[in-house]
C-alpha cells in the first residue's frame, strides 16, 4: 500500500505545470499561446493603423483628382480669339494677260505653273551669238558671262521663293482648320477630350503644328537669304567691274592719253598761221 501511494505522488510531481489545472479544476493557461495572442493583437492594431493611414491618403488623392478634374467655366468666351485669315494673291484686271499664271503659281505652289508664270511676266533673257562671243576680249567675255550668271541665279532664286510661298499659302487653309480643331478640343468640357491621354495627345498635336510652322518660317527665311546672296553677288560684280576698269585705265589709258596729249602739244607748238 505504501508503494502504491509513493508511485501516485511521484506521478503527480512529474506531470507538467500546464496540465495541473486539468487535475485541480482551474482555467487552462498556456504562456506561449497567450504570448502569441498578444502579439497577434498588436499586429492587428498596427494593420488597422496602416489601413487608416492608407485610407486617408487615398481619400486625399481622390479629393485632389476631383479638384483637378473641374473645368473652367465658359472657356471659349474667356480665351478664344480670332486671327487674320490667309489671303490669296490676286491681280485685277490683268490687262495684258501676263500675270494670271504667276498668281496661280504663288497660290498653288506648283513648280511648273510658277516657272510658266515667271517666264510670262518677265523680260526674256536672250543669248549672245557665237559671233559676238568670238569678237569679245577675254575681259569682256568674263564680264558678260558673269552678268548673265547673275540674272540666271536671280531667276532661280525668284522661282524658288515663289514655289515656297505657294506651298505655304496652299496648305494654310488646311493648317488653319487643324488649329481650329485643336482650339475647339482644348476649350471643350467633354470627358473624352480631357483624360490624361487626351490632354497629352492635344499637347503633342500642338507641338507638331508648331514644328511645321517653324519649318515654313525657315523656308521663308532661306528664300529671303537666297535673294540677299544674289543681291550681294550683283553688288560684288559691280564693284569688281569698277576696280577692273580703274586698273585697265591706269595700265593702258594713261599711257595712251599721254601719247595723245604729247603729240598734240608738239603739233600746237609747231603750228604756224599761214
Amino acid at each position: 500500500m505504501k508503494k502504491i501511494l509513493a508511485l501516485a505522488v511521484l506521478a503527480c510531481v512529474l506531470v507538467p505545470v500546464a496540465g495541473r489545472a486539468q487535475f485541480f479544476g482551474g482555467i487552462v493557461y498556456d504562456p506561449t499561446n497567450f504570448h502569441n495572442a498578444v502579439l497577434r493583437y498588436y499586429q492587428l492594431r498596427m494593420q488597422l493603423a496602416q489601413l487608416q493611414h492608407t485610407y486617408q491618403q487615398v481619400l486625399n488623392q481622390y479629393n485632389l483628382a476631383v479638384q483637378m478634374a473641374k473645368h473652367i467655366q465658359n472657356m471659349p468666351a474667356r480665351y478664344k480669339a480670332y486671327f487674320s485669315q490667309w489671303r490669296y494673291l490676286t491681280t485685277v484686271p490683268d490687262v495684258y494677260q501676263n500675270t494670271g499664271i504667276w498668281v496661280n503659281g504663288v497660290n498653288s505652289g506648283s513648280l511648273s505653273t510658277v516657272l510658266a508664270g515667271y517666264q510670262k511676266a518677265t523680260t526674256p533673257l536672250q543669248r549672245y551669238s557665237s559671233t559676238a562671243i568670238a569678237a569679245m576680249s577675254p575681259q569682256e567675255l568674263q564680264r558678260a558671262t558673269t552678268a548673265y550668271a547673275t540674272v540666271e541665279l536671280a531667276d532661280g532664286a525668284n522661282t524658288n521663293s515663289m514655289a515656297t510661298i505657294g506651298n505655304i499659302r496652299a496648305d494654310a487653309r488646311g493648317v488653319q482648320n487643324q488649329i481650329g480643331n485643336l482650339e475647339n478640343d482644348s476649350f471643350s468640357n467633354g470627358a473624352g477630350l480631357n483624360t490624361e491621354v487626351g490632354v497629352l495627345n492635344k499637347i503633342n498635336a500642338a507641338d507638331v503644328l508648331m514644328l511645321r510652322s517653324l519649318q515654313d518660317s525657315n523656308n521663308l527665311r532661306l528664300a529671303a537669304l537666297e535673294q540677299k546672296v544674289i543681291q550681294s553677288k550683283r553688288e560684288r560684280d559691280s564693284s569688281a567691274a569698277a576696280i577692273d576698269s580703274d586698273i585697265y585705265q591706269r595700265d593702258n589709258m594713261v599711257k595712251q592719253i599721254t601719247q595723245v596729249t604729247n603729240g598734240l602739244g608738239s603739233s600746237l607748238q609747231s603750228y604756224r598761221i599761214p
